[in-house]
């Protein structure tokens, strides 16, 4: 007896018993309902409330919008803004940009690609706090290996701490989440690749096209939408990242590394200003919402014009 036939079956009994397809539906449907309101709608709405009042831990009390307009009248909180959307456009382009090369190079016929494609996976498979843990260490000034191959191959004169400067700080806490985040675009961009039909290939391989034609005109096209939803996820899991920043700067120094998450946990955990807290995770919200949009748009107008089911 098949799935579907248990299914329609299960249907028929319920509706033997006086019960509606539409009410059985929902009473099959309302755990997961009920889990989903107590995991995700209770903290969002209490977030929500919280936000309109100057809680902390001695208590709390409704203030109303005063929570949002000093958060807009604050000019650091649009520079925490701006280093946000860079900091996310920076890294997801670089994730991108590697994941494309190096999907391109584990699909190619060279010998041991099985084992590339193992020693690619360490990076997502480690507990990211290990990983950045080890980042850490490398980027110290007085033991650390980069600032060490850096100094013997003349290009410093003496070791650098990378994380204490600003510049170099965002930047290497940059690099550190390109390597943790790469392998996943890799690994999506490297199973889009291996989905395209080889026919496309032979026959313009028959037509006299290079490489580079091929790829531009086949494999990009063919794996666009692949690329369109691992662009706007890894934007919003970046947009969300805490931990790399959290254990290699602690959004130091002078706030270099501070980002919306950064900031909402000083203010809400290390402050313990819960009010102006859920405020910043509201606005967070928001723009995560209207990412969410963006790629629900921009994926059906990819899947339109590439034709995708």
């Amino acid at each position: 007896m098949t799935d579907a036939t248990v299914q329609q079956d299960h249907v028929t009994k319920a509706t033997r018993r006086g019960l509606s397809e539409p009410v059985f539906a929902w009473a099959l449907i309302a755990p997961a309902l009920v889990f989903i309101g107590f995991i995700v709608a209770w903290p969002l709405l209490e977030t929500i409330r919280l936000s309109f009042t100057d809680a902390t831990l001695g208590g709390e009390s409704y203030i109303g919008l005063k929570n949002y307009v000093d958060l807009f009248n604050s000019d650091k909180f649009y520079d925490i803004v701006g280093r946000t959307f860079y900091w996310m456009f920076l890294s997801v382009t670089l994730k991108l940009v590697m994941g494309l090369i190096g999907a391109c190079l584990l699909n190619a016929a060279i010998p041991g690609k099985a084992l590339f494609r193992i020693l690619i996976m360490p990076p997502w498979v480690i507990p990211i706090a290990i990983g950045v843990i080890g980042w850490k260490w490398m980027y110290n000034g007085y033991f650390g290996l980069i600032s060490g191959l850096l100094q013997e191959f003349g290009i410093l004169d003496e070791r650098i701490a990378l994380l204490s400067t600003k510049t170099s700080a965002f930047y290497s806490a940059i690099v550190t989440d390109v390597w943790v985040g790469t392998p996943m675009v890799t690994l999506f961009f490297l199973a889009a690749m291996q989905g395209v039909s080889r026919d496309l290939y032979e026959a313009a391989w028959v037509d006299g096209a290079g490489r580079w034609y091929r790829f531009r005109r086949i494999t990009i096209p063919q794996i666009m939408p692949v690329i369109v939803s691992m662009a706007l996820l890894s934007a919003i899991w970046t947009f969300n990242s805490f931990e790399i920043i959290w254990i290699l700067t602690e959004g130091g120094p002078r706030g270099a590394t501070t980002t919306l998450i950064i900031d909402t946990y000083k203010v809400a955990i290390s402050s313990q200003r819960f009010g102006e807290g859920a405020a910043r995770a509201v606005v967070i919200v928001v723009l995560l919402a209207l990412f969410s949009l963006a790629y629900l748009y921009f994926l059906n107008r990819v899947n339109r014009h590439y034709g995708a089911k």
